[in-house]
């Protein structure tokens, strides 16, 4: 990789700003000063470092975020706040929300610009688990458990996957669930309780394959640990 671009992608700053600083003497590469932008380094063992200190560089980045309701899960929207404006500090190039949550849905959405695992934790060939809290407007059942372990019609050209129902408590004015899908159409878990003639009023992502959003506070993101990353890339 060109030492310029391995400085702007660690957020040294721009092409031309990184040029500058190059010629001010201010990086080296494994201890001797550098100062051609087109030196060739490999980021994996090359030490290079900034003003003396060393840049930790990392290809790709992933983080946790509690989404609060209100926001839209896009990179950019010309009317409503985005979850990337929730991420703070970060230089990273295509960073993107993984899946979407719709805007008044609050709970954990991976950010991250690793696009292969971006993709294979939203096939649903991986059948990668996704868990969601929700508060019901009526009293879900049994029926309601079976209904959605054999699939769902909700006007789509197929049913909806084998899902996982769990009633944490029922009653005729409200429901607390946890419903474990496999896959995220539009507006999936909405739709599935439509289709039984019932209404999502509260929806909350609380896992993701091998994530969990935990104590995480709403509007609040964080790294994920390196056995984080590991385990959902062999979900």
């Amino acid at each position: 990789m060109r030492l310029d671009k391995f400085l702007a992608d660690a957020g040294i700053g721009t092409r031309s700003e990184v040029k500058a600083k190059l010629k001010k003497g201010l990086v080296t590469v494994n201890g001797l000063p550098v100062s051609r932008p087109e030196t060739q380094i490999n980021p994996d063992t090359d030490t290079v470092c900034f003003n003396n200190d060393a840049i930790n560089y990392s290809k790709y980045e992933y983080y946790i975020l509690h989404k609060p309701a209100g926001y839209v899960t896009a990179t950019k929207d010309n009317i409503f706040p985005t979850v990337m404006e929730l991420i703070k500090g970060s230089t990273a190039k295509n960073l993107a929300p993984v899946g979407r949550l719709d805007k008044d849905t609050e709970g954990l959405l991976l950010i991250t610009n690793d696009g292969e695992l971006a993709h294979n934790l939203l096939s649903p060939k991986k059948h990668v688990d996704k868990t969601y809290f929700a508060i019901i407007n009526t009293a879900v059942n049994e029926s309601d458990v079976e209904a959605f372990e054999h699939g769902v019609d909700i006007g789509d050209d197929r049913l909806t996957l084998p899902a996982r129902l769990e009633i944490i408590s029922s009653a005729a004015e409200n429901s607390e669930i946890n419903l474990t899908i496999h896959e995220g159409r539009f507006h999936q878990v909405k739709r599935m309780f439509h289709a039984r003639g019932k209404d999502v009023i509260y929806l909350k992502r609380i896992s993701m394959g091998a994530l969990s959003l935990g104590e995480l506070p709403k509007g609040e993101f964080r790294s994920l640990t390196e056995e984080e990353i590991q385990l959902l890339k062999k979900a």
